[in-house]
């Protein structure tokens, strides 16, 4: 086997790896310390839509996560960046929060129901009857169907809540028409975010609580990927997937001083 290089770069999920329910994990203010004092690039990445950068900085900073706003990166900001790329000056109906309306309008897109180019849906906690039949009424028309990111579920202290994957779904059972994921596991947004702190999948690694998300979008980027179990996955969950990560640790604590 080849040897690795060093890892030169990191990314890491933000829920249940830095935080789990609004909560700082154990140690993950430590790791971002020493991120920050060894000069290496990183970012935090989340597949929710609904906040902008900027949000979660704010949000982070409450729990003592110091996190620039330049070293986070959303399935917001990487949709936007693909839109751009496809189809530059665009326009979108789009379901979602802040976080993605502002990621759009910053590249120049124009958000409209009358013939879209594109149906766009993120997350938000106020999915309506309306705005869903407005949906599949334009994708039955033609807009392309887009969505940030294919999670399911996602976490909230009363239990587990639908995610844009499971509205999406929906969507696609009334159209027959499948969305483009671009958030994880695509390894478009890992690339996307790479080059956004000019850093290569050779020498970076990915650290994540999910198999499914986070270790399967490092491993197709051509990442070194670290599992910790202080999120969605327990070690007996491991096995049933056709992938391993490169090394599973307790908590993201475990990896302070891969840092160096």
């Amino acid at each position: 086997m080849a040897e690795r290089k060093p890892i030169e770069s990191w990314l890491t999920d933000m829920d249940g790896v830095l935080m789990h329910e609004g909560i700082p994990v154990p140690g993950a203010d430590t790791f971002i310390k020493r991120l920050r004092e060894s000069g290496k690039p990183f970012l935090v990445l989340t597949n929710n839509s609904i906040y902008t950068a900027r949000d979660l900085h704010a949000r982070l900073a409450r729990i003592g996560l110091d996190v620039p706003v330049e070293n986070i990166w959303t399935s917001a900001l990487a949709t936007a960046q693909f839109l751009d790329d496809q189809r530059p000056g665009g326009t979108a109906y789009v379901i979602g929060e802040a976080g993605l309306t502002t990621a759009l309008h910053d590249i120049g897109y124009v958000l409209t129901d009358a013939d879209p180019d594109y149906v766009v849906l993120g997350e938000t906690r106020t999915y309506s009857f309306e705005a869903l039949t407005k949906a599949i009424r334009l994708i039955n028309g033609g807009a392309r169907f887009i969505a940030t990111n294919p999670d399911e579920t996602g976490p909230s202290a009363g239990g587990p809540l639908p995610a844009t994957g499971s509205v999406a779904a929906l969507i696609t059972k009334a159209t027959g028409r499948e969305p483009y994921f671009v958030g994880k596991p695509n390894p478009l947004m890992m690339r996307a975010g790479l080059n956004a702190i000019g850093a290569h999948s050779e020498g970076s690694a990915m650290i994540g609580d999910r198999m499914d998300t986070d270790i399967l979008a490092g491993l197709e980027a051509g990442m070194r990927t670290f599992l910790v179990l202080t999120g969605l996955t327990r070690p007996e969950d491991i096995d049933r997937h056709p992938f391993r990560p490169s090394q599973v640790a307790d908590s993201i604590a475990d990896l302070v001083d891969l840092i160096v």
